[in-house]
């Protein structure tokens, strides 16, 4: 009588252990989805390499410039690195200092900011008729108007991956 409970119990703890090592955080992976916050669809979910880059661009509808917010992931968590609003038919854009980025995004002109080391967790944008915003990211495109529409709003968020984020990526995509 006491093996089948014996039994049970084995297999009881080896079930537990395994739900306790997928909590284990990946390390050198940052857990990134993109959502639309209407719906709350996701658009895009994935483990990634920390050091991977991620890049917004569009077309400032005030101003014709074309803009490029790029992030790196490190830690869990999404790094603003660069901003850059470029005159499409102009010379390169002038470099400033990080301190004035609040101010440049609303002035008109074109200007690049490097170097950035702004930590974030979530990122919110906007989707505008004009302007044809992408993300670009893990090889992919995502065009943003497509997906979320005029109006919508698109949240990138970043956390640490455990492993059980790479066991529902291999549940969902199958082996690699």
């Amino acid at each position: 009588m006491r093996r089948p409970r014996a039994r049970l119990w084995a297999a009881g703890l080896l079930l537990l252990t395994g739900l306790l090592l997928l909590a284990v955080p990946r390390p050198g992976h940052t857990w990134l989805t993109v959502a639309d916050l209407t719906t709350g669809r996701p658009l895009f979910a994935a483990a990634l390499a920390d050091s991977a880059v991620i890049r917004l661009t569009w077309t400032n509808s005030l101003f014709g410039l074309r803009v490029e917010e790029s992030y790196t992931l490190r830690g869990g968590r999404l790094i603003q690195t660069a901003v850059t609003f470029a005159d499409p038919a102009g010379a390169a854009p002038p470099a400033v200092a990080a301190a004035d980025l609040a101010d440049l995004y609303h002035t008109g002109g074109p200007f690049t900011v490097q170097g950035l080391e702004r930590p974030l967790d979530t990122v919110i944008f906007l989707v505008s008729e004009v302007g044809r915003p992408q993300l670009i990211l893990a090889g992919r495109t995502l065009d943003l108007k497509a997906m979320v529409g005029f109006g919508g709003r698109v949240q990138l968020r970043a956390r640490p991956a455990h492993l059980a984020d790479w066991a529902v990526e291999m549940i969902k995509t199958g082996l690699r």
